[in-house]
């Protein structure tokens, strides 16, 4: 393990023990007669507070519970994955298909999964920084630093919540009064409110990209990344777009030249990815200090087939639960490594060579891995490309893995600016997007340009209904719809497909495999039906 890595598991690891026996309550009457009275940490012990603070990022993205979570909650209503009825299971009382369908309800756990954990986070944060403030021996500047670090942590665990749910409550202390219950707030002032957080703290952040860096927001580079995509999504969360200031924040990454693209995209997602020179900010995980937080079950789990515990010695027969949309798939140019490596397909074979086959449904039948799925009621093992995009290592086993989970990269900065350019009439769109396709074209360089005026055209996804039941055809996306298309070929899989698509008004006005459009209001989740019966301030949202 690298000293990059090993430093910041060394901060985080107690984060992991508390947030197993964490509540979501948004005060802990224990921690607060703590900071009063009994702990002023030393520098040192500064990273025992902020794991227990960085550590919720783990929980919101893919809690240990095997509930869904963010990363989920962003994938599955979406047109590039689904989990299907497999005849081995993917049931599970209908709430895949519900996430596929837009029929979510207020108690699903795929959206009581988000608002919990990420509300703990922002607890802990509030924990934290009342706990730095009360310092005495600690020098001003660091201090300073410390502070507005948490406060950009803290923004970015509200820009989830405001992302998903819209109106919700503000809260930005951690002392507050016994059955104190927080007021509900517009998604305008959640927004203005995290705006806010991030500006301010900016001037004492770090420029730099190193050791001390890695996997936190105390430095600007993480910081404006975050802030550009709130800015880039601004239109969607207040009504008034912010084009310029979401290229403004871009350009301050970009001007700093301590980010770069891999040469391979896929050299960002491999087993030690710690290192790589395109991460803005990542959440760690490893298989020493962070066995009871792996991602590892994202693939394993739900996307790995069960024949791939053959072809890569594992240590646990996965579940192979997602498959990909085959409209998606039907998108890509053939010559694509984000489509050729990125994605299981064909003949599966093990590891001395064998043909395997399918373990259920038509036994008789290959595992050759095709690009059809029946319908979201329906599929066999062998249907829908399985996701490649996280190095698998030989040998792997669940719930270990060591591979960081990629959050905000440099290539999402470059297609930030030039989506923004786009939406602004300004020039140099096409030679950002070339510069990110560059890598996935290496033996066809020539497919890799694109112009501003081709990413203007239409996109090629064929929109419409696609499974046993039904067939028809919707118009393409026509405003900048091929710049849609290169969001879905650069980023499938990383947890951020909903948020796109609401922005490029698809989510809730286009068809795709077994989904049909089902309510405008389904640009929101509800509010967890649990979360309304504690808290009387809180009204749910429209459609609900």
């Amino acid at each position: 393990m690298s000293t990059i890595k090993r430093s910041r598991y060394e901060i985080l690891l107690v984060a992991c023990l508390m947030i197993a026996s964490s509540c979501t309550k948004l005060k802990d009457n224990n921690y607060s007669d703590l900071i009063a009275t009994e702990f002023e940490p030393t520098e040192k012990e500064v990273g025992t507070l902020l794991g227990a603070a960085y550590g919720s990022w783990r929980e919101v993205l893919f809690p240990n519970d095997y509930s869904e979570g963010q990363w989920l909650v962003q994938e599955m209503g979406g047109d590039v994955m689904c989990i299907p009825k497999k005849p081995f299971g993917w049931v599970d009382g209908g709430r895949h298909r519900r996430m596929h369908e837009h029929s979510w309800t207020v108690d699903d756990s795929y959206i009581t999964s988000v608002w919990g954990p990420t509300y703990q986070g922002i607890s802990n944060c509030n924990r934290v920084l009342s706990q730095i403030e009360l310092m005495t021996s600690m020098d001003a500047d660091t201090k300073a630093t410390l502070l507005a670090e948490v406060r950009v942590l803290r923004a970015s665990f509200y820009w989830m919540l405001c992302d998903n749910f819209g109106n919700i409550p503000v809260l930005d202390k951690f002392d507050v009064p016994e059955g104190f219950l927080p007021e509900q707030r517009p998604r305008k002032e959640v927004y203005d409110f995290i705006v806010k957080e991030i500006t301010e703290s900016l001037p004492f952040l770090k420029d730099a990209k190193d050791e001390s860096t890695y996997a936190r927001f105390n430095n600007k580079g993480a910081a404006n990344a975050l802030l550009a995509k709130v800015y880039l999504n601004a239109e969607v969360y207040t009504g008034t777009a912010e084009w310029e200031k979401c290229i403004a924040a871009c350009d301050e990454i970009i001007a700093s030249g301590l980010y770069s693209l891999e040469g391979n995209q896929r050299n960002v997602f491999k087993e030690q990815n710690q290192g790589s020179g395109e991460i803005l900010f990542s959440v760690p995980f490893d298989v020493v200090y962070t066995p009871i937080y792996d991602h590892v079950n994202l693939m394993f789990d739900y996307c790995l087939v069960q024949q791939m515990q053959e072809m890569f010695n594992l240590q646990h027969q996965p579940w192979g639960g997602i498959v990909a949309i085959p409209q998606f798939i039907k998108t890509f140019d053939p010559n694509d490594t984000r489509l050729t490596e990125g994605w299981f397909y064909g003949q599966l074979y093990s590891k001395s060579g064998e043909p395997l086959k399918v373990l259920s449904g038509e036994l008789d039948s290959n595992m050759n891995i095709i690009n059809e799925v029946p319908g979201i009621d329906s599929a066999q093992e062998y249907h829908g490309y399985k996701w490649n995009k996280y190095e698998i290592v030989e040998g792997g086993q669940t719930d270990m893995c060591n591979n960081d989970f990629v959050v905000l990269r440099y290539a999402d900065v470059l297609m930030m600016k030039a989506e923004c350019l786009l939406r602004t009439g300004q020039p140099g769109a096409g030679l950002l997007v070339t510069d990110v396709r560059l890598r996935s074209f290496p033996d066809h360089p020539e497919l890799a340009t694109v112009t501003d005026e081709q990413l203007q055209e239409s996109s090629v996804y064929d929109y419409g209904l696609r499974d046993h039941l039904a067939t028809t055809h919707e118009s393409p996306v026509t405003y900048l719809g091929r710049f849609y298309d290169e969001l879905g070929w650069e980023f499938a899989g990383e947890g951020r497909r909903r948020q796109d698509m609401i922005r490029f008004n698809t989510f809730t006005t286009k068809s795709w495999l077994s989904h049909s459009p089902n309510g405008d209001n389904k640009k929101l989740f509800p509010i967890p039906l649990n979360e309304l019966n504690n808290n009387v301030n809180l009204k749910q949202n429209p459609g609900y």
